[in-house]
């Protein structure tokens, strides 16, 4: 017998199985220090305790996104260690605000499988919750990974797809923030004069700027989530594979985008729910991102006048900046866009 895990392959999987993901992550200051480092988030409400407290948060929160990685990268080593690809999200919901100090754990449930035509993969679907240490929820999604099988020849369990929704209801949204003092909240600071009211369905925004992907910095990322995925660390390996290079983590592509956003959308400061998300292509070091979004809706939410929801399409590029914001011909993706993410954002009325 052997003590070390190769973790699961796809003829592993059995529907319903529930899977509690090791290691509990207490996350602190320092963490969030990285992550600014890394990725240059500016949103007031994340890097400022005073800001923060002053519209009613009991400090600054831990950014959405890297709540969202820690919770991914504990469901790494046992999902989707063998993937060959992360292919999209659905269903993701911020259900708690989390703070430093708090520790995170992380369990799924397998609700879809389907074996690939080739045999030589299948995709797997599922249900990812994070946990605080006092057991209230914080983060759930439904994502959907393609994982190698260990055995060609092996008999692989029966085809079944899940129906997930095409996005969250707005009655659902924001529990993960308190109810805010809008008097309070300094526009001036926060680097935009633009609330709610401002923003349009069907308005598009460049947001500029462009960010060059390095090497080390996706490695020292995916570490700080504890992502364990081979695809992004071991170029021994990667260079037997189709790309003969390490991936870049497909989150990383979401952070990056989202800290660029906040040229257009600096008041959008909270992450309510991912409606859906798709890696359109690889990244790959040395690329530069841009990114560029687009209103879908706005909406009241029930019960609450102080903050409302815009639901945000931000569309990623490589090596392709946005001012004619590329995204499709036809059916078929522009080239350069790498990253399709449908998201509500809360902003101050």
């Amino acid at each position: 017998m052997t003590k070390i895990t190769s973790g699961n392959f796809f003829e592993d999987f059995r529907l319903g199985q529930i899977i509690r993901h090791a290691t509990p992550r207490t996350l602190t200051a320092g963490d969030v220090a990285l992550y600014t480092g890394l990725f240059g988030s500016r949103f007031a409400v994340q890097s400022s305790s005073a800001f923060a407290k002053a519209i009613g948060y009991r400090d600054a929160p831990v950014d959405d996104l890297l709540v969202f990685h820690v919770v991914f990268g504990k469901s790494v080593p046992d999902i989707s260690l063998n993937a060959v690809a992360n292919l999209g999200y659905a269903g993701g919901q911020f259900l708690a605000p989390v703070y430093p100090g708090d520790t995170i754990t992380a369990a799924s449930e397998v609700i879809g499988l389907k074996e690939n035509s080739s045999r030589k993969t299948g995709v797997v679907y599922v249900r990812t919750r994070g946990f605080k240490q006092d057991g209230a929820p914080v983060l759930e999604y439904v994502r959907w990974v393609m994982v190698r099988k260990r055995d060609e020849a092996a008999p692989a369990p029966a085809d079944h797809l899940p129906r997930l929704p095409t996005a969250v209801d707005p009655k659902m949204l924001g529990t993960a923030c308190p109810p805010i003092d809008a008097k309070s909240y300094d526009f001036e600071l926060a680097g935009s004069p633009y609330r709610f009211a401002d923003y349009q369905p069907g308005e598009r925004i460049d947001h500029v700027t462009g960010t060059t992907v390095e090497e080390a910095e996706h490695q020292i990322a995916t570490r700080l989530y504890q992502n364990t995925a081979r695809i992004h660390f071991d170029q021994f390996a990667a260079a037997q594979s189709r790309f003969g290079k390490r991936l870049i983590y497909g989150g990383h592509a979401i952070s990056l985008a989202r800290a660029l956003s906040f040229n257009g959308l600096a008041n959008a400061f909270h992450i309510a729910a991912i409606n859906g998300g798709r890696h359109v292509a690889p990244l790959f070091a040395g690329g530069t991102l841009f990114a560029w979004s687009e209103v879908l809706a706005a909406s009241e939410l029930p019960g609450r006048d102080d903050v409302g929801a815009l639901r945000l399409r931000t569309v990623a590029t490589v090596d392709r900046p946005c001012e004619d914001f590329p995204l499709k011909t036809g059916d078929e993706y522009d080239p350069a866009v790498i990253l399709d993410l449908d998201y509500w954002a809360l902003i101050p009325r």
